[in-house]
């Protein structure tokens, strides 16, 4: 069973989302948080598997109160899944940095939110699709997380994890990794346990990212709008930077 904490200021956004999770067999919603501080209090309570919360909330924001949960010395150690109706680059970013594990539009549909759930409870990472792109090709482009060039990374990590890094990188779960890697999938869990603080990172998204900054795995249409993307310097985001 997986438990889960959901935090939203918005009444109906809240009774929305916990009864749509609730209604799951395998999804127990442990609490229900009107506000940040809240959140905190109940996730330290109740200990869920997972934390869904909203960006814009009083008392803390959600960016906060994941900052407190994903902590490496968190205790507990809750993974975040983001769910907001802002499509703002800072909050994304923001939320990302904190050690979020999903980032998801409250518009998704109610699968992709289940599905969400589950697949952040099972330690894999997931981010609205409308947003990936954009969101790879601008935080490799701020190099915001720790620097650290590609020619070196075989000094920080290890010949396994540099191998389940780049499996990472290409959008495996930890079975599918496991499975390429003919290991169980409590092994490819430690690896990432030892992995990402040697990245200086807290979450398997930010891993993704460190291996774009430092060119581990070549992704080249990072470098290039998408198909209903405009080019560099035509789109709304670049207009506001």
């Amino acid at each position: 069973m997986i438990r889960v904490l959901v935090a939203d200021d918005q009444p109906l956004v809240r009774a929305g989302v916990s009864a749509l999770l609730g209604a799951e067999p395998d999804i127990e919603v442990v609490g229900v948080a009107a506000d940040g501080g809240e959140a905190l209090a109940l996730a330290r309570s109740s200990r869920p598997d997972v934390a869904c919360l909203d960006i814009r909330m009083p008392v803390r924001n959600g960016i906060e109160v994941a900052r407190e949960l994903c902590a490496p010395d968190a205790d507990p150690a809750v993974p975040v899944l983001m769910l907001t109706t802002f499509d703002v680059d800072d909050l994304v970013f923001g939320a990302l940095e904190a050690g979020a594990s999903g980032f998801l539009l409250k518009d998704a549909e109610p699968d992709v939110i289940v599905d969400a759930v589950r697949q952040v409870a099972a330690g894999n990472g997931t981010i609205d699709q409308s947003l990936t792109r954009r969101v790879l090709r601008e935080f490799v482009s701020r190099r915001s997380l720790q620097p650290v060039t590609g020619d070196r990374v075989d000094g920080v990590l290890t010949a396994r994890e540099r191998d389940v890094l780049m499996l990472l990188a290409q959008g495996m779960s930890n079975e599918e990794i496991a499975a390429a890697l003919v290991v169980e999938v409590s092994t490819v869990k430690s690896h990432l346990a030892r992995m990402l603080p040697k990245l200086g990172v807290r979450s398997r998204l930010q891993a993704v990212v460190w291996a774009y900054q430092n060119r581990i795995v070549a992704v080249p249409e990072l470098d290039q709008p998408g198909p209903d993307e405009p080019g560099p310097g035509h789109g709304p985001d670049d207009q506001r930077r």
